[in-house]
């Protein structure tokens, strides 16, 4: 046998399953590709556009501004009528005459009436129960003059201003008027608050508080 017979009688037939899936590959994929490349048809995106919220825009309103209320007009409180107090005049007083004894204290000045103010003045419902103004007669004033003040020769006359209570004890004494010595002062003071004794105001037969100017004299001649 020839060479030439044995290469025709080798020679392979072709595969045809083989080509008919190849076949059926590509023309799948060139369906998807065609499906994937397509355009969207109009009714698609319409109802893209739909899905898609708008945002609305509201206008807000300015607050209505309030009317202004008229000014309010303020009336002043009626005050009522003070009724007239009747400011009694004291009258003058003679300071007392004061006499040293051998002791070193001075005896108490002879007892004077107390003069008191109008009747007409205590019997004003704005005076009753205050204290009075009244110039009062002594029942003891003990004086003592202070040991520094001798030394360093201090004189001079303090005239006080005592509260004098229903018994005739001084409740409360301020110096009115000084000596020019501190010492003779506060001396004064604290001798007629801790010793002195009065003759109480009476007012209709009873006693009553009573204000009083005092003079205190420190007399190196005695």
């Amino acid at each position: 046998m020839s060479s030439a017979s044995l290469i025709v009688a080798h020679r392979t037939r072709p595969d045809l399953a083989r080509i008919a899936s190849m076949s059926a590959a590509i023309a799948l994929n060139l369906t998807v590709i065609l499906i994937a490349t397509r355009p969207l048809s109009p009714t698609r995106l319409t109802v893209t556009h739909r899905l898609v919220p708008v945002p609305v825009v509201r206008l807000i309103e300015p607050p209505a501004v309030p009317d202004v209320p008229p000014p309010v007009e303020l009336l002043p409180l009626p005050h009522p009528a003070t009724p007239p107090q009747a400011h009694p005049r004291p009258l003058p007083s003679s300071p007392p005459a004061v006499v040293p004894v051998t002791d070193g204290r001075i005896a108490a000045p002879p007892i004077s009436a107390p003069s008191l103010p109008p009747a007409d003045a205590m019997t004003d419902p704005a005076t009753v129960g205050a204290p009075v103004e009244a110039s009062l007669a002594y029942r003891l004033a003990p004086l003592q003059f202070p040991v520094q003040a001798l030394r360093e020769r201090m004189h001079g006359t303090v005239l006080l201003r005592v509260l004098v209570d229903e018994t005739g004890k001084p409740l409360q004494v301020i110096v009115e008027r000084g000596s020019g010595y501190a010492l003779l002062d506060r001396s004064a003071r604290q001798q007629v608050l801790a010793g002195w004794r009065f003759q109480p105001a009476m007012v209709r037969g009873q006693a009553v508080r009573a204000w009083a100017r005092v003079p205190v004299n420190f007399d190196l001649r005695g």
